[in-house]
C-alpha cells in the first residue's frame, strides 16, 4: 500500500489567492461554509492536512468557483506540476 511520504506529489490548496480576488475576509469566508477563522486559516497555509468533498465543495460555492481554482498538483517541494499531456 502506497504511503503519503512515498507519494511524488500532493494537492496544494491556494484558497487564500481565490479568496482575496475575490475580496473577501478570512472570518467572512469562515462564517459562510461554517467553520471557525483559525481552520480556514491553517487550511489556507496548509497545516491542515485534508478537506472533505462537502467542505470542498462549499468553499466553491461561497467563491463561486471549481475545485481546481483553489486545489493544483505540486511535486514534493511545493513546485506547481504541469498539465499532463492530452
Amino acid at each position: 500500500m502506497l504511503e503519503s511520504a512515498d507519494l511524488p506529489m500532493k494537492i496544494s490548496v491556494k484558497l487564500n489567492v481565490m479568496r482575496e480576488h475575490r475580496k473577501m475576509k478570512l472570518k467572512d469566508l469562515a462564517s459562510e461554509v461554517g467553520i471557525t477563522p483559525e481552520n480556514l486559516s491553517r487550511l489556507e497555509n496548509e497545516k491542515r492536512g485534508q478537506i472533505s468533498f462537502d467542505l470542498l465543495c462549499r468553499l466553491c460555492v461561497a467563491l463561486d468557483c471549481r475545485p481546481g481554482q483553489i486545489l493544483r498538483l505540486t511535486d514534493d517541494e511545493g513546485k506547481p506540476l504541469p498539465p499532463p499531456a492530452p
